[in-house]
């Protein structure tokens, strides 16, 4: 992972999710990008974006997200914010977690898997990740695709994405992985712990803090398990709810293999 992880003072979980073999090639690098929010960017990491070339920020968060914590980019920046107000309303459903239910290592993790089970059908992801593969299929501008930690939204478009150009499945998993090591999960998670019980004013497992703060082959297994149950496979899921049709698949894979 250290060739992919960009260093940035602020920016979590910074990538490039390029790279990958491909079975006529392999995925570019330095158009496709992923991380966690930009709120915190300081001004020497909003340099380093201007540097990358970003032609679309896919912004997969809620709109209260995005009210809370907007994103920082280059002054002038001339690309195009990809959001949706859809279903943005209200707290956020994991904040509404954190505050209601226990937080046992057991609740956390059957938390994130039904997490993972709803989300590629809820309509404000998939009126992202609907402009975000027109975005691939329509420019040649790099793309940065973030959530607010770069994991569970993000890590599920990026593994549709690289089962699009047909990267292996050990390396989509390792990619998706590899965000545990890319926030130092077991180097955090005591602190998270702590913080999070202070705010809470509940007790909480450790079990339940690396179910929350990581990801695991379960949940993306969850997301995967629950497109193939309704539409076949994930080219199947592609097609029907995001418009991935042969032309646009076929589009996407001649811009971004080389």
């Amino acid at each position: 992972m250290s060739d992919r992880l960009l260093p940035f003072e602020a920016i979590e979980n910074f990538r490039d999710f390029g790279g990958y073999a491909t079975p006529s090639g392999t995925v570019r690098r330095g158009v496709l990008y992923r991380s966690g929010q930009l709120a915190r960017a300081t001004d020497a990491d909003i340099a380093r974006l201007g540097d990358l070339g970003l032609g679309h920020v896919v912004d997969l968060r809620r709109s209260s997200e995005r009210a809370k914590q907007p994103d920082r980019l280059p002054q002038g920046w001339a690309g195009r914010m990809v959001t949706t107000d859809l279903g943005g309303e209200g707290e956020a459903p994991h904040i509404q977690f954190l505050k209601t239910q226990p937080l046992t290592e057991d609740s956390g993790r059957r938390y994130m898997g039904q997490t993972y089970e709803r989300m590629p059908f809820e309509p404000s992801h998939v009126a992202l990740f609907r402009d975000y593969f027109d975005a691939l299929a329509s420019s040649n501008e790099a793309v940065l695709v973030h959530c607010a930690a770069g994991k569970d939204r993000t890590g599920l478009l990026v593994a549709l994405t690289h089962s699009l150009m047909g990267v292996h499945d050990v390396d989509l998993m390792a990619d998706y992985l590899a965000t545990n090591a890319a926030v130092d999960l077991e180097g955090r998670a005591e602190e998270f712990g702590r913080a999070l019980q202070k705010w809470t004013g509940k007790p909480v497992s450790h079990g339940a803090v690396v179910a929350f703060l990581g990801v695991e082959p379960d949940f993306l297994h969850r997301a995967i398990k629950a497109m193939e149950h309704q539409h076949g496979s994930l080219e199947g899921y592609l097609a029907a709810v995001l418009g991935v049709d042969t032309a646009k698949r076929d589009a996407i894979i001649s811009r971004l293999n080389r």
